[in-house]
């Protein structure tokens, strides 16, 4: 399955899926189906994660990247491969052209995670850090594809990496044969479309939903315009599918076979992704946890059996933090506030008092004691605080107000 220009790519048929689904056979793992009772009960149906997040390298990137490297011909080979990526397709492409024996080589942004980096590297990788942003890593890894010979492997752009990612949808139906929904983050579309054409030649019945961060949605203008439309900025902290432009084979596929397109907010995502940790005990990044978003933001729209792909788990643990913290404030347990106090020996401790009264629990205080807005006497605390819910904020803010506190953030 190689083919030389974007004009001579084919269509993607099951029988490609079913070709990949063999060649993958001990090379990608058959991840895990879940059930999650939260969600079930929320949905009124049963709910299943279908769990790529524990897949080799982390993610589904390992399939259509293995598929793609395998299907180049000798003289290709010989010449390499070379990929642009922030993390999973990076470390898809790592091992593949490893388990291959291909020499590799992958650009990645100078930001991208330590983790991310040295992952890559220990999957064989020759790693070269390149612009800030990845559609100038992309411009470098094509650039250098240009000058070497060496193969350009697209993340989602053509149809081997289609059809290696199709195998997650042939898994899903033997796995939950009554599955009624399937539902799947979208950045360039690889997954997507591969899942619903596997799904949907088999089972024309289930519905496939798919899902974008409403700050990096490119699917819905380019499904209105009917064909690929580039949004401008994408921002979202999901970078698994931060995408500002559909990929030409992948939307095609999209468009023809998946039933609607979701978008979901950054504090839905984060909600998400604390829920995964939180009740199924899975580590998931915000792409991967986008499914469970536009299951939690409309749990009445989905038919049941339902499958939620979480499509990876390779979270930086900075963003971990940072994104944890913002989904305990968006479910109303995690509470910043500033008040003025009379700076004296004993005022934190009194403070500190009233928050005990009202089962507050201070994770963090720091004081401001000169800033020309306070007087003589007087100081700016800042607390985060730990909370049961949005009620139990109105109550924090209640008690401190009448003990006397001038609450101003």
């Amino acid at each position: 399955m190689s083919y030389s220009t974007a004009d001579s790519l084919p269509p993607v048929t099951l029988d490609d899926v079913r070709g990949a689904q063999k060649m993958l056979t001990g090379v990608a793992r058959v991840t895990a189906m879940e059930g999650s009772r939260h969600l079930s009960q929320l949905v009124g149906a049963p709910v299943h994660f279908k769990c790529e997040n524990l897949q080799r390298t982390g993610s589904f990137k390992l399939r259509g990247a293995y598929v793609r490297i395998a299907g180049l011909l000798p003289e290709e080979r010989a010449a390499g491969v070379v990929a642009a990526s922030a993390g999973n397709h990076a470390q898809g492409v790592a091992l593949a052209s490893s388990l291959l024996g291909v020499r590799s080589t992958v650009f990645m942004p100078k930001g991208a995670p330590l983790p991310k980096i040295s992952a890559t590297r220990d999957y064989g990788a020759e790693v070269r850090l390149h612009g800030q942003v990845v559609d100038e890593t992309l411009a470098a890894a094509q650039e250098y594809a240009a000058g070497t010979g060496a193969v350009f492997i697209h993340p989602f752009d053509h149809p081997d990496i289609i059809a290696g990612q199709g195998t997650v949808g042939l898994e899903i139906l033997e796995q939950c044969p009554e599955v009624r929904t399937v539902v799947v983050g979208i950045g360039g579309g690889g997954l997507a479309a591969g899942i619903a054409m596997a799904v949907k030649t088999l089972r024309p019945d289930v519905r496939i939903v798919g899902v974008q961060a409403a700050g990096a949605a490119a699917y819905p203008p380019s499904l209105a315009a009917g064909r690929p439309v580039a949004v401008d900025n994408p921002a979202t902290m999901a970078d698994g599918i931060k995408v500002g432009r559909p990929g030409d084979v992948p939307f095609r596929l999209v468009r023809d076979l998946v039933d609607e397109v979701r978008t979901v907010t950054e504090d839905e995502i984060a909600t998400a992704l604390l829920l995964c940790l939180e009740r199924a005990k899975l580590v998931v990044e915000p792409a991967g946890a986008s499914p469970v978003a536009a299951l939690l933001s409309d749990p009445g729209a989905f038919e049941g059996p339902v499958v939620a792909v979480l499509s990876g788990g390779n979270v930086d643990p900075v963003l971990l933090q940072r994104v944890l913290r913002h989904g305990m404030a968006a479910q109303g347990r995690y509470l910043a506030v500033r008040l003025r106090l009379t700076d004296r020996p004993g005022a934190l401790a009194t403070l500190l008092g009233v928050l005990s009264v009202v089962d507050a629990n201070v994770l963090d205080v720091s004081h401001v004691r000169t800033d020309p807005r306070l007087g003589l006497t007087e100081a700016e605390v800042e607390l985060h605080l730990e909370t049961k819910g949005p009620a139990h904020c109105v109550e924090v803010g209640q008690a401190l107000r009448e003990a006397g506190y001038t609450v101003i953030g």
